[in-house]
């Protein structure tokens, strides 16, 4: 006889290795590739001390003369809070007890219900990796009843609960359900009433204002700070970023990664761009040297270009192009993923008022970069 105790042993012994596994090897090619660590987390934040420029007590001399006066390595430490990443599913009581014949008829009952968080779980990680941490989606430039002009629709898909805010800063429509996406003309369909002259509102994550992982939109922007120190007359956190890039070519691209080594040291190994950039390389590169696919983490497939893995992702900006060293990033966590238990241990639990269980998943991390300085963004590339 199925209970929510026998249902709360199959969410963690069946499903729980099995969506970990899959969220963090499967989700997206840059985070299969990024170390995981529980290091240097304390209490609610990542305290990571990290060393930039070289040891100074170093240099040449005469047999007799003075010796190199001694200097230290130069640090810094970041910190940064630990974000709180949720994935939550529901289940009536009404299934919970059609299924009542045994766990194996509820794992059947669970397995729409886990393939949808994983697939929306993986969808969102992969978003915030290329965001700023603001959990910003787009910014509305028209409205037609309830169709909603966008600026991109790259962060957008049907199903998702959103907040709407004003110019003001105010969340005027909080919890609207995106009915429909028109990636074409980048329109989108909002439930509830239309909202009046939402010109320059923006779409955030349902409760994420503010509150997603710093991803690289973040790393790559003009922001006073990063990680709680500031910018200006820290070159080393200033990553190189060439605007304007226009058509790709090897010669090009390999200048930009002697760039990269040149001004930090650091090698790039992973490369990251929109779907029409790898057209442009691979069709610039294709008459002089065969292409060879090469396997990455997770099951992934990519280009490579002396050995670098060239990745296109749904969530790289049109016409950008990124030169990373996966090496100097770490996804800093307090533990996998887990399902949230209540004091009596349980897993589901009813909704007050309502016939219905609720079970959420959480993890509790932050990305950082190590080295700023060593990763590069191009803007501007022509696409193909």
């Amino acid at each position: 006889m199925l209970t929510t105790t026998s249902a709360d042993a199959v969410l963690k012994s069946y499903y729980l290795p099995a969506v970990t596994d899959q969220l963090d090897k499967s989700a997206n090619p840059f985070l299969a590739r990024i170390r995981q660590t529980t290091s240097d987390v304390w209490g609610k934040d990542v305290r990571k001390i990290v060393r930039y420029g070289v040891n100074g007590g170093i240099g040449a001399g005469s047999e007799t003369g003075t010796l190199p006066a001694a200097n230290s390595n130069s640090y810094a430490q970041f910190v940064s809070t630990l974000k709180n990443l949720y994935g939550v599913i529901q289940i009536s009581d009404k299934a919970m007890r059609a299924s009542a014949n045994g766990e194996g008829a509820f794992v059947d009952l669970l397995s729409d219900e886990m393939e949808g968080l994983v697939k929306s779980s993986s969808f969102n990680l992969g978003r915030m990796l290329f965001g700023d941490g603001s959990g910003k989606l787009a910014t509305i430039s028209g409205v037609s009843g309830s169709v909603y002009t966008v600026d991109s629709t790259r962060n957008l898909a049907e199903g998702m609960i959103v907040d709407v805010y004003s110019a003001t800063n105010t969340n005027v429509a909080p919890g609207r359900f995106i009915t429909s996406v028109d990636h074409i003309n980048n329109k989108i369909i909002l439930s509830g009433a239309p909202i009046a002259s939402p010109a320059n509102y923006t779409i955030y994550m349902q409760h994420s204002k503010g509150l997603e992982i710093t991803g690289l939109g973040a790393i790559f922007s003009d922001s006073e700070t990063l990680y709680g120190i500031k910018r200006d007359g820290n070159a080393w956190l200033q990553p190189l970023v060439k605007t304007e890039f226009g058509e790709i070519t090897e010669a090009k691209l390999q200048q930009t990664l002697d760039e990269v080594e040149q001004r930090s040291g650091g090698t790039v190994n992973f490369i990251v761009c929109s779907w029409g950039v790898r057209r442009a390389f691979a069709s610039a590169l294709a008459p002089y040297r065969k292409l060879e696919p090469m396997e990455l983490e997770g099951g992934f497939r990519a280009l490579s270009y002396n050995g670098i893995p060239i990745v296109a992702d749904r969530f790289c900006p049109a016409g950008c192009m990124y030169l990373l060293n996966a090496d100097d990033f770490a996804l800093h966590q307090l533990g996998d993923w887990q399902w949230i238990e209540g004091e009596d241990g349980k897993i589901l639990k009813q909704i007050a008022d309502k016939a219905v269980y609720t079970a959420t998943l959480v993890k509790y991390a932050e990305l950082l970069c190590y080295r700023p300085a060593g990763q590069a963004m191009l803007t501007g590339v022509t696409e193909a």
